[in-house]
């Protein structure tokens, strides 16, 4: 698998940053990304053709939006694939970041059990559907782990006019883990959750949960792509981060995350231009 399971330990270790010291420009290009992008296939899929492309080689630390963004800016990571603009371009204003660049989208839905008990299965408004399931108690899973798509989900409550923390371990449960658990967590309560869409497409263990709430402008979810400041950490694999968001970003690029499928969906789209944002 591309994705490097052990360097994720070596984060852990706090030893990364000293690993990353010697020889920058030939060791691989460290990516800090998220558990949607690396869980749905999508790296598996097109990095090799960048690394046949190009002659660098990739590893993944695939986490949640805000532990990446931690990452990076400790210096252990050459690269930062994430999903939340705010914190993005926070990043860079305060100078880990070189720029940040649009590369690709998909979106957010609301899934919960076929029963429905909140009757909002059809509900056009996403924070209207929130706020159905806040008066009705309906039960609710967050991932509540600083991800990009937990960060989503607190923008839609924020905009339903409901603040969920104050059903914190009633109706409304945070697991503090990635959207896998957090799906299998829904399943298992019979609760309603937000979810990217890669993500549940690839997701096995359904029950009998299905898409309740999608196609809402402010459920669409872009992704963007920024290399760690070498004035900040001079130690970074610089060229290879140029290299690789170079490609991601060029037509070949944008091509193979555009045909990358699961069951004949196409999870991701080529969002270079930074076209698509949400609430557009």
């Amino acid at each position: 698998m591309v994705a490097a399971r052990w360097l994720a330990t070596v984060v852990g270790c706090g030893v990364l940053g000293a690993a990353l010291g010697a020889g920058a420009e030939n060791r691989p290009v460290v990516l800090a990304s998220t558990t949607s992008t690396e869980n749905s296939g999508l790296y598996d899929a097109i990095l090799p053709l960048f690394e046949k492309a190009s002659g660098e080689k990739v590893r993944v630390v695939a986490v949640g939006t805000g532990q990446a963004i931690r990452i990076a800016e400790a210096g252990d990571a050459d690269v930062l694939l994430v999903h939340d603009r705010a914190s993005e371009e926070r990043f860079v204003e305060q100078g880990y970041g070189v720029r940040r660049l649009d590369v690709m989208a998909n979106d957010f839905v609301i899934v919960g059990p076929a029963s429905d008990p909140a009757k909002i299965r059809g509900e056009k408004d996403a924070a209207r559907a929130l706020a159905t399931i806040a008066a009705t108690k309906a039960p609710f899973v967050s991932r509540g782990d600083d991800s990009g798509t937990h960060k989503a989900e607190l923008r839609v409550w924020s905009q339903s006019g409901v603040d969920p923390a104050e059903a914190s371990g009633r109706w409304y449960r945070e697991v503090g883990n990635g959207m896998g658990a957090t799906l299998n967590t829904a399943v298992a309560m019979g609760a309603y959750t937000l979810s990217d869409r890669g993500t549940w497409l690839s997701f096995r263990n359904r029950g009998d949960h299905v898409i309740v709430v999608e196609g809402e402008p402010r459920l669409m979810n872009p992704y963007s792509v920024i290399a760690v400041d070498s004035k900040r950490h001079p130690h970074v694999n610089a060229k290879g981060a140029q290299r690789l968001i170079e490609w991601l970003r060029s037509p070949e690029g944008q091509a193979a995350i555009g045909e990358f499928r699961l069951g004949g969906e196409r999870l991701f789209i080529p969002n270079a231009d930074g076209s698509i944002r949400p609430g557009t």
